[in-house]
């Protein structure tokens, strides 16, 4: 991953270091399993692992494995192959949380002994009416006084299965009139029969996140465990685990803004909907902020975390705008794409003059930017493929391109004037015909004559059969984050979201082209070959030549 410059968390990691409080920096990705990882968590895993890195230390990948129900193997691996793909290799090591599954029930005895957690038989509701509002304090509950004997016997009847699901609940003894509502004795355990995908059926009860989180941090002896801006409210509950367990070593939880995109939505349950309900065609589908749609659509790890860098990391809540990212990965293609013919939407043009047996070869440039690039040459032949858009029945105000008596360049190939058409029994346009000025191929001047529009093309002959995907953004709205009352994600649902081309034509070179790789399309845009579909050549829209949003 690349440098950046130092931010406040990097100011305090500073401090510590020179009042001596802490030696080796050691940070943690923790991601629950229940989802493919999106674009917020690029942010959160570029923090952790180049802090670490800046500061010669330690970075561990965690699942956060400690709720069964919608958790699974396949999240799990996909989140590892995330993690790799973005360059942020965990030298700590991987973890999950239910490792320490036995250690967070040793230390929930341990503050049941302490007169810190008891067992409460309220229903979830029933918590709800006892925690109180804002403005008015928390109610105890009436099993918050059973002995220590009575709480080690119940807690020791729901790890043996003895009650169902939600008939009670772990919590900890803090203080019911705290003005943080986290700190009213929040649930560390509930009753859960449910299979864990690593720890099978071993476990009825599971620890929750805010008990379970700062045990983690402290066993493997993670020193800043930097997460998004919504925990900052749960550091009290995090520092009172880490206290009453009495860790020698104590990690320390600091918080950033999350990032919040334009046109995007974040929430891991929505976009699962989407993909359950057959919205998108996967957690890997190109419109989705995944990291795998994004990868399927072709972008870079390297425009991502320049994009994590450009939008800054700070604790004011923030909404950048999508068109960054958009600039950040065709800023990086545009010096190392190679640039490819292809036509999505084909209709022939015949050159009359032009004779029938007859290939001639004219040049094109690799990549414009690449001082050691290599020219190809595409052939030319009697029938070519130009964009059905690149031409019209009649003379249109500032359309420059093809219309009957109207000359064009075709590019790095001859000036041709428009001489007809032929439609078929529907009026629709099937054949353009053309006349060829042969004394201007190869760019050559054109005495008199301005030529102000320049079309490309492919030999009807010469060229392969290809399907191309231009997609857009997923969602109409620019704020996703706040909709209007009454509003749901699915109400802005952009219909034009992708557009296919079955029939496209590209340069036969093409056919070799790997999975992922990339090619600046010439008047199009910026494309890569899908990483899915590796039984066809299909090319997906990563971004176009310039900013069409005016953004």
């Amino acid at each position: 991953m690349e440098e950046l410059n130092s931010f406040f968390i990097h100011d305090i990691i500073d401090k510590d270091i020179e009042n001596g409080l802490t030696e080796r920096i050691h940070t943690r990705f923790p991601p629950e399993p229940n989802g493919y990882l999106h674009i917020g968590s690029a942010k959160a895993i570029f923090i952790n692992h180049f802090t670490a890195k800046k500061y010669g230390g330690l970075f561990n990948l965690r699942y956060d494995d400690t709720n069964p129900v919608k958790e699974d193997d396949e999240y799990v691996q996909s989140i590892y192959r995330d993690l790799l793909w973005l360059g942020a290799e965990p030298n700590g090591g991987v973890y999950y949380g239910s490792d320490y599954f036995d250690k967070c029930y040793e230390f929930a005895k341990q503050l049941i002994r302490q007169g810190d957690a008891y067992v409460c038989d309220l229903s979830a509701e029933q918590m709800r009416e006892y925690r109180g509002t804002l403005t008015e304090p928390g109610k105890p509950s009436p099993y918050r006084d059973r002995s220590v004997e009575e709480n080690l016997k119940l807690f020791e009847k729901m790890k043996n299965g003895e009650f169902e699901d939600g008939a009670c609940t772990l919590r900890a003894k803090i203080d019911m009139a705290s003005p943080n509502m986290n700190m009213r004795d929040p649930a560390i355990y509930r009753i859960s029969h449910t299979s864990h995908h690593r720890q099978g059926d071993k476990w009825c009860i599971y620890p929750l996140y805010d008990f379970a989180h700062p045990i983690q941090d402290a066993l493997e002896g993670i020193t800043h465990s930097l997460c998004s801006l919504e925990f900052e409210n749960h550091r009290p509950l995090y520092d009172w685990v880490i206290d009453r367990i009495d860790f020698e070593k104590k990690p320390h939880q600091y918080e950033f803004a999350r990032l919040n995109v334009t046109h995007t939505v974040m929430s891991k349950r929505y976009l699962r909907e989407l993909v359950e309900t057959g919205v998108v065609d996967g957690w890997d589908d190109p419109r989705m902020p995944t990291l795998c749609g994004l990868r399927r659509r072709g972008y870079t790890p390297t425009s991502i975390i320049e994009f994590v860098k450009k939008a800054g990391i700070s604790k004011a809540y923030s909404i950048v705008d999508i068109g960054l990212l958009e600039h950040c990965v065709r800023d990086e293609l545009n010096f190392s794409a190679p640039r490819r013919v292809a036509v999505c939407d084909p209709i022939k043009l015949v050159i009359d003059n032009y004779p029938a047996d007859k290939t001639e070869y004219f040049e094109f440039i690799n990549n414009p930017n690449d001082e050691n690039t290599e020219r190809r040459t595409l052939p030319f032949t009697k029938e070519l493929y130009i964009e059905r858009d690149d031409f019209k029945t009649e003379k249109t105000p500032k359309f420059f391109r093809l219309y009957p008596e109207n000359e064009v360049r075709l590019m790095n190939a001859y000036i041709v004037k428009c001489t007809g058409y032929e439609t078929d029994g529907d009026g629709n346009v099937t054949v353009i015909h053309a006349k060829a000025d042969l004394e201007t191929g190869c760019g050559m001047p054109v005495d008199g004559r301005k030529i102000k529009g320049t079309i490309h093309w492919l030999s009807a002959k010469e060229c392969a059969e290809a399907k191309i995907v231009k997609y857009d953004r997923l969602f109409t709205e620019e704020n996703m984050s706040a909709l209007p009352e009454g509003k749901s994600y699915g109400d802005y649902l952009n219909p034009d979201s992708v557009i296919r081309f079955e029939n496209a034509k590209v340069e036969s070179s093409l056919t070799d082209a790997l999975p992922e790789e990339k090619f600046q399309f010439v008047r199009s845009g910026y494309y890569c070959r899908d990483n899915k579909n590796t039984g066809e050549l299909v090319f997906n829209l990563i971004v176009g030549l310039r900013d069409s949003k005016g953004k």
